[in-house]
């Protein structure tokens, strides 16, 4: 699926751009930089504050960002302004910064988002992408006023790492197969302590989105998640659907993205 997708980059580029994204270069601090596909009214005058509600797709730990968020990005971009990142180390984001953690990649995000002229934005995370959209929550609550986090966890704790690897059939990160900045950022979301992982409490009404499928982050763990996440937090599933459901099944997950943002943004 995601190597299909890769070989469609020159035409879903051009379907986004018609959608009215265009791709943006963001300087977080010397020597750290983001690439960002962000409304073109907001890009041609930078700080230039959004006239619709604010979705942020957080992407997960492959490929650049808008293949992996295409379908949605294309069915929201009428009714919401859309923007959608690459973290660091992935598609034209770079840093010279030493740190790999997940709250690196929150902190970089909020600033460009607030470069862009971003004051309130709903963030949709998917695996490592819903990582740092947690992070994101926590660190900025006046940023980020809804969370939509889909086959995904808190964080990484070390049990859960090492069910991923057996499910992939991995004993570990391999820097050959990924490359070296990229092994360091999955090995700085593992936490060491695991008695040390606490549940934050965050203001903000948080929606899990699954696949039914989900092969790495199965569904009884999003319903224990959403039982240690306390009463401010809903659970749904998309049947037939893996770990990339928002590619394996778009219109499904689009209905899905649909009606949280639509409850999210009508109660305001």
């Amino acid at each position: 699926m995601v190597n299909l997708v890769s070989a469609m980059k020159p035409l879903i580029h051009g379907l986004v751009k018609l959608a009215g994204l265009s791709q943006q270069t963001v300087e977080i601090e010397p020597g750290t930089v983001m690439n960002f596909w962000a409304p073109k009214e907001t890009i041609a005058v930078l700080n230039k504050k959004p006239n619709k509600p604010v979705v942020v797709f957080a992407h997960p730990f492959a490929g650049d960002a808008i293949l992996m968020w295409f379908p949605q990005v294309l069915a929201l971009t009428s009714q919401y302004s859309v923007y959608v990142p690459d973290f660091i180390f992935f598609g034209g984001s770079t840093t010279s910064r030493p740190d790999r953690s997940a709250e690196i990649q929150a902190e970089c995000l909020a600033r460009g988002l607030r470069k862009l002229g971003v004051e309130k934005c709903t963030v949709v995370g998917l695996s490592y992408g819903g990582m740092v959209g947690f992070k994101m929550a926590a660190m900025y609550p006046e940023l980020v006023e809804a969370l939509v986090a889909s086959c995904t966890v808190i964080e990484m704790t070390q049990s859960v790492a090492h069910q991923s690897q057996k499910k992939l059939g991995i004993s570990q990160w391999c820097c050959s197969a990924i490359g070296k900045e990229k092994a360091e950022l999955l090995e700085a979301l593992v936490v060491r302590d695991e008695k040390s992982t606490n549940i934050t409490s965050y203001p903000q009404r948080i929606h899990l989105l699954w696949g039914h499928d989900d092969k790495i982050f199965n569904l009884d763990l999003a319903q224990t998640m959403k039982e240690r996440l306390g009463e401010n937090v809903t659970l749904q599933w998309i049947e037939n659907a893996g770990h990339l459901a928002q590619l394996e099944r778009p219109l499904a997950f689009n209905n899905h993205l649909k009606r949280i943002l639509s409850s999210t943004y009508d109660c305001q």
